[in-house]
């Protein structure tokens, strides 16, 4: 299994983006899809993740200006970033978990914001 994140790019500070993951190879059971960043100088956080039933949850800091979702037949996930902030920028990575198996990461995508 792979996964490929794009959409990355520079934005100005209140503008918006979209990051989308495809996800190639055969899966089994996805239980979860999930966005991640990492800042400069600073850990890999989670941004939001997507369970397989439906329920998504944000880190607090962009509850209400991101989106996380799916598509149909769970072979790709997207980030929908709106209001973006300078504190948002970093390297966007998504990750899947199936059932059983070790998370797998994408390559990051690298979001820059300007104020």
């Amino acid at each position: 299994v792979q996964l490929q994140a794009s959409g990355g790019g520079l934005v100005q500070a209140g503008g918006s983006l979209r990051l989308s993951c495809s996800i190639s190879g055969v899966t089994f059971s996805i239980q979860s899809m999930s966005w991640h960043r990492q800042a400069p100088g600073k850990q890999r956080e989670v941004v939001a993740t997507f369970n397989r039933q439906g329920v998504a949850d944000y880190e607090d800091s962009v509850k209400g200006r991101f989106t996380i979702s799916g598509d149909d037949r769970r072979r790709a996930t997207y980030l929908q970033m709106n209001n973006v902030k300078p504190e948002d920028t970093g390297l966007y990575f998504c990750s899947i978990k199936e059932y059983l198996r070790e998370p797998v990461w994408g390559k990051g995508t690298q979001v820059t914001v300007s104020s």
